[in-house]
């Protein structure tokens, strides 16, 4: 049983609960008894190892387990869960520089997200899972989608939407379609074959970051000046055709 906060281990994961920690390591914690019991069911990503306390029972079958005291599993349980906690390998995220933005072709509508909050992030991913989009392009404003209040958020859609990291939003094309407060509303808009669609921050939308967006879009509203980032982009992703199918 680890119970130093000294002991190199537990640093090591304690850093995943961190952006900083989650890029050095390529790992993440999956927390919650629903999300890593449905994992379990189906799993797709390799299992590092699986902490735990002395009263917890293992779950996942032939990992390695970490037992923690109690006070040091709670400083990784930081969702409140009383779980046990899997640690998971990252799966995939190519990252597209600046110049790889200035070609890149995307395969149907794909999303391009600067939202900074964890919770909104793993919320509109799992938006994205629920309307097929093809993949994920997370600005650098982005949080980082395998932080535990992403993950939690998300479903565990994290786990399953493909994703990339691009470059700041001020360096995305004008050609991409932009989600705004004003523009051609989202049932009027002719959506083209492929395409990019940026959503901005609620309040300051994408302005604040210096991109220009050529082809704004928006959800018309009654009575209020704005809605959520994430019920905005999710109304706008119902709407194009090909997901209807």
């Amino acid at each position: 049983m680890i119970e130093s906060a000294q002991n190199d281990n537990f640093k090591k994961l304690l850093t995943l609960t961190s952006s900083k920690g989650l890029k050095e390591e390529k790992l993440f914690l999956l927390s919650g008894e629903k999300l890593i019991r449905e994992f379990l069911a189906k799993p797709h990503l390799k299992i590092i190892s699986e902490i735990l306390t002395a009263v917890h029972a293992p779950v996942a079958a032939n990992a390695e387990q970490i037992i923690l005291s109690a006070a040091l599993f709670a400083q990784l349980d930081v969702l409140g869960t009383h779980f046990n906690i899997l640690v998971l390998e990252q799966p995939n995220i190519p990252v597209l520089s600046v110049e790889d933005i200035k070609t890149y072709a995307p395969t149907g509508i794909e999303l391009v997200v600067p939202i900074g909050d964890p919770g909104n992030l793993g919320a509109l991913i799992r938006s994205c899972e629920a309307f097929a989009v093809p993949r994920v392009i997370l600005s650098r404003e982005a949080a980082h989608p395998f932080l535990p209040k992403s993950v939690k958020a998300s479903a565990g859609s994290v786990m399953r939407v493909s994703m990339a990291r691009g470059p700041a939003l001020a360096e995305f094309p004008a050609q991409c379609i932009a989600l705004d407060t004003k523009g051609v509303p989202v049932d009027e808009f002719v959506w083209p074959q492929n395409g990019l669609l940026v959503v901005g921050e609620e309040g300051p939308g994408y302005t604040s970051s210096g991109f220009v967006g050529g082809t704004p879009i928006c959800i018309p509203t009654h009575g209020v000046e704005s809605l959520n980032a994430v019920v905005a982009a999710s109304i706008a992703l119902s709407r194009i055709p090909s997901k209807k199918a």
